[in-house]
């Protein structure tokens, strides 16, 4: 094609997609069947990963779970088995060390087969001043909540691009998409890793990978201990978020191949601020949020996979 023509074809094709944006704030979407699936949930110990796993149980799939703790993925197996899961498969993993993450994989790969639906959860957070994180800890935060994607995705994407077929869902932050003070390395880490998750979504779409969806998830802090006493300053604003409402809207994202779920819709507003508005005026709305204060309080769990 010419310029013309592709202009022209551009122009056409985003009116079109605008409008099917907006119709489809008010029509509901269908939710696709994942019956059959294999499910891999890392972080499922305790938190977000255990209420998503518990919302996978009744679905009618095969549930794989990894975690760090031994105890917590044990009772995270024992809830889903309550609540309607009949193949349930737990693995300790720690997702920082590439080694094990490759190891439990092909573990994984044998005993259950090959998964279909990778929910890369697992996190930690440090919550201290860059100055005073010890880089060990940064390092760790990096490894957890950065490269452990990386680690996954290498084992369990070739066969979901093979079939064409499969579901890669990174559960990033909100400090991912607007530095937090006290947050340096944690934002970091998920800047990042929003960034691979978008790559790697690019190069399914340029490879004709169209089967293969990604879902990004982006919360405000989570009412699950790991950012206690981080404070919002404006809770009808930008609320401390409900793990149960977080878990469901994740599952309703993964099921309707939503790309991007932002929490709360708030966020959607401020991320479209952030990228027109000077960056005093980006400064003086930190302020207003309380994006510079939130951590000042911090004494949540330093380790949260």
């Amino acid at each position: 094609m010419n310029f013309f023509l592709e202009t022209l074809q551009l122009i056409v094709m985003s009116v079109y997609y605008n409008i099917e944006a907006f119709v489809k704030l008010f029509i509901p979407l269908k939710k696709k069947n994942v019956t059959g699936e294999i499910v891999l949930i890392t972080g499922a110990g305790s938190g977000i990963g255990r209420l998503m796993a518990e919302k996978f149980a009744p679905l009618g799939v095969s549930l794989v779970l990894w975690d760090i703790n031994q105890e917590g993925i044990k009772e995270t197996a024992r809830l889903v088995k309550e609540k309607g899961a009949t193949r349930v498969h737990f693995y300790l993993c720690d997702c920082s060390d590439k080694a094990e993450v490759y190891r439990v994989a092909n573990q994984v790969k044998r005993e259950v087969g090959d998964v279909s639906i990778l929910i890369n959860n697992a996190g930690i957070v440090t919550g201290r001043k860059f100055m005073d994180a010890p880089d060990s800890l940064i390092e760790k935060t990096m490894e957890v909540n950065t490269m452990a994607h990386f680690w996954t995705y290498k084992a369990f994407l070739p066969a979901m691009t093979a079939n064409n077929h499969g579901h890669l869902v990174s559960i990033a932050s909100s400090a991912g998409l607007i530095g937090v003070n006290g947050l340096a390395d944690y934002c970091a880490s998920k800047f990042a890793a929003i960034g691979f998750a978008e790559s790697v979504a690019m190069e399914l779409i340029a490879t004709g990978k169209n089967g293969v969806k990604t879902t990004i998830v982006c919360p405000y802090f989570i009412n699950t201990g790991m950012f206690d006493g981080c404070n919002s300053k404006w809770p009808r604003l930008m609320p401390m978020l409900d793990p149960e409402y977080v878990a469901k809207k994740i599952i309703e994202a993964i099921l309707t191949d939503q790309v991007y779920l932002l929490l709360p819709k708030t966020m959607y507003f401020m991320m479209g601020l952030k990228n027109i508005i000077p960056v005093k005026v980006g400064v003086l709305l930190g302020m207003y949020t309380g994006a510079l204060s939130c951590m000042e309080d911090f004494k949540g769990r330093i380790k949260k996979d």
